[in-house]
């Protein structure tokens, strides 16, 4: 496995320094402002867990690029086999040609996929277009218009996957009319309702939407996330998912597992889904499959992928660079025993913050699964209520101490390293994190009750 020589963060210039000051002044002149940027991080090289910016500043990556670079940052492996195919051939477009490569990736899928097989796959670029292959081809084999999906839901943002997503409402404002024939329904919230909401959510599709205002047999595909991503890290439970299966079984609907975010080990099993019991019909995924090139495979039961040619298609998917670089991820994942790693350390991690809802005023949960974990910042713990602003300014105050990770959701702090990730590197991220929650209920304590400290 990777190892780190640094002790912790680095940092050697006020943030950002001055390099990193001239890029963001370029950057605000020309690139668009509909990107969200949770602090002044210029990036400049990585390896493993840790990412130097322009000015020499290193940082311990707990965000993995949006859990995308599970190998960790420039892993050898993964970097030769991506030199090593640039120089032979970049590209020739497999909708119209052929790659070796392509079989062979699907091949490995095949047997780590979720579900029995025998299986198709498709190749695209990103998760969105995992899950936009997923819907075209739920509609094109059932023949039915309908789509189900959840709320706090994040499955993409074009016109068609934006309407499956319902996380934030500005990534929908003045984009309608979107796609029709999507309804959204509760995702149990077990922090806030108990563990009798997972069978309640469930139940509402079958025991109100059905018996209401959606026609079951008009319905195509139920799509879920095993663990929403930007609905703030929130597992689905395993009854709940059961339950899921069951009703798409008695009304011949599919199970659509998007894993864009949660497969490819980083919850301690090649699929988070696993975790639950239930196998899909369709399972998308993305981010990690590739260490950080552009690819996402939609999967399914062969006779699930049914449509003709030209039904669906994109120029650079399956690219063969990508494609490499995905074939050395699933080599140092199984070589390494990442899914073992992801495990182990994220258990460790859920018992090194186990007692901070007890501790901290402001820690109304901890939740995941492997290396996909989350801490929920609220403002009163009788209440519940969500605490966004305290849990940005807890990010800002982490990334001025080297140590990077997004929010989640309304008010949750993710928690997405690298696989590679070692027990000790967690720790020096978990007492930074520790840390800046504290200054925060501080800051939160001297003006009365919670809120944005004035510095730290």
């Amino acid at each position: 496995m990777t190892t780190q020589t640094l002790a912790g963060p680095k940092i050697k210039t006020t943030l950002p320094g001055p390099n990193g000051k001239r890029i963001l002044a370029g950057d605000e002149k020309y690139l668009s402002p509909s990107y969200t940027r949770s602090y002044p991080l210029v990036a400049k090289s990585g390896r493993g867990i840790v990412i130097t910016d322009v000015d020499g500043n290193e940082f311990f990556d707990f965000s993995a690029g949006i859990a995308v670079t599970s190998t960790g940052h420039c892993h050898p492996h993964v970097v030769a086999a991506v030199q090593k195919q640039a120089g032979e051939l970049i590209h020739m477009s497999g909708t119209d040609f052929y790659y070796e490569s392509m079989v062979t990736l699907a091949e490995r899928l095949s047997k780590i996929a979720p579900m029995p097989g025998p299986h198709k796959i498709y190749y695209g670029n990103s998760g969105t277009e995992a899950v936009e292959c997923a819907l075209k081809l739920a509609r094109y084999h059932t023949k039915r218009p309908n789509i189900i999906a959840f709320f706090g839901a994040f499955h993409g943002r074009t016109m068609d996957t934006l309407a499956l997503t319902a996380s934030k409402p500005q990534q929908k404002r003045r984009f309608a009319p979107l796609l029709p024939g999507v309804t959204h329904v509760p995702f149990p919230d077990v922090y806030r309702k108990g563990e009798q909401d997972a069978m309640a959510c469930a139940r509402f599709i079958e025991d109100k939407l059905f018996k209401t205002t959606l026609p079951p047999e008009e319905v195509a595909a139920i799509f879920v996330e095993p663990i929403q991503g930007e609905g703030g890290y929130v597992p689905a439970p395993a009854n709940f998912m059961q339950e899921l299966r069951r009703i798409c079984d008695r009304h011949g609907i599919l199970l659509v597992a998007d894993e864009v975010q949660s497969g490819m080990a980083r919850t301690g099993k090649w699929w988070a889904i696993e975790h639950t019991g239930v196998q899909p019909d369709i399972v998308c995924v993305a981010k990690g499959i590739a260490s950080g090139m552009p690819l996402c495979v939609t999967m399914t039961r062969a006779e699930i992928m049914d449509w003709v040619p030209g039904s669906h298609a994109s120029t650079f998917g399956g690219n063969p660079v990508c494609i490499a670089a995905a074939l050395a991820t699933l080599d140092v994942i199984e070589k390494e025993n990442l899914a073992r790693n992801s495990d182990e350390v994220g258990k460790h991690m859920l018992k090194r913050m186990e007692d901070w809802p007890k501790k901290h005023a402001m820690v109304g949960d901890v939740r995941g699964r492997g290396l996909m974990l989350g801490v929920e910042i609220v403002k009163d713990k009788q209440t519940k209520e969500q605490a966004g602003p305290e849990r940005d300014r807890i990010v800002e105050l982490a990334f001025e101490r080297g140590v990077l990770y997004l929010g989640s959701g309304p008010s949750t702090v993710r928690l997405a390293p690298p696989l590679v990730v070692t027990k000790e590197e967690a720790d020096v991220a978990l007492d930074v994190l520790e840390e800046c929650i504290s200054i925060v209920e501080r800051g939160a304590h001297k003006q009365g009750g919670p809120g944005k400290p004035q510095g730290s």
